[in-house]
Order: structure tokens, then C-alpha cells, then sequence
């Protein structure tokens, strides 16, 4: 037993957004500060109003992105924060629709 913590394992996590954040400008900023976390993903427009983000990568990494939309970008609230019960793909970058 050497007593260091191993790292936390990869995640996946869906976050469900809303207030003002339809249009490019959230989901351009959910891809920046994603991007600057390490983090793959993805973000959508939905047809309700809100903005669904799709984040995979290191745990803490990921956690980071969360607590990123909870601040409340753009008057933007966290909805629902889903962990995806499939296994990150390994996928680069961010998809942004």
C-alpha cells in the first residue's frame, strides 16, 4: 500500500441547462471552457429551450465543467446532471449543433 489515491476513471455526464442560453453564444462558450478542461463532448440546442451538454473525461475534469454551467453563465441554471451509464468513447474534441 504506497497511500496515494489512485485517479478517479473516466465519466460521462448529460447536463440539461436552461435559461438564456439558446442560440450559439452558451454553446460556444460551453466548447471553450470544455476544450480548456480536457473535456470531450458535445452540446445541443433542444426544442423545450434548454441547451443539452454531453461532457466525457477524467472525473474531476468533468466535475469542474458541471460547477462551470451551475455558475450560471448567461442567466443559465443546471436543470438535471445525468452520469451516462456508457463508458466515454475516447472521442477528441467537442461537437458543437
Amino acid at each position: 500500500m504506497s497511500g496515494v489515491a489512485p485517479e478517479p476513471g473516466p465519466v460521462r455526464v448529460r447536463v440539461l441547462v436552461s435559461g438564456r442560453v439558446q442560440g450559439v453564444w452558451f454553446r460556444d462558450s460551453c466548447r471553450s471552457a470544455a476544450i480548456a478542461a480536457g473535456v470531450a463532448g458535445s452540446a445541443r440546442n433542444l426544442p423545450d429551450g434548454r441547451v443539452e451538454a454531453v461532457f466525457e473525461g477524467p472525473a474531476p475534469a468533468v466535475e469542474r465543467l458541471v460547477a462551470w454551467c451551475a455558475e450560471g453563465p448567461s442567466r443559465a441554471r443546471v436543470d438535471r446532471v445525468e452520469t451516462m451509464p456508457e463508458l466515454p468513447r475516447g472521442e477528441t474534441g467537442f461537437s458543437i449543433r
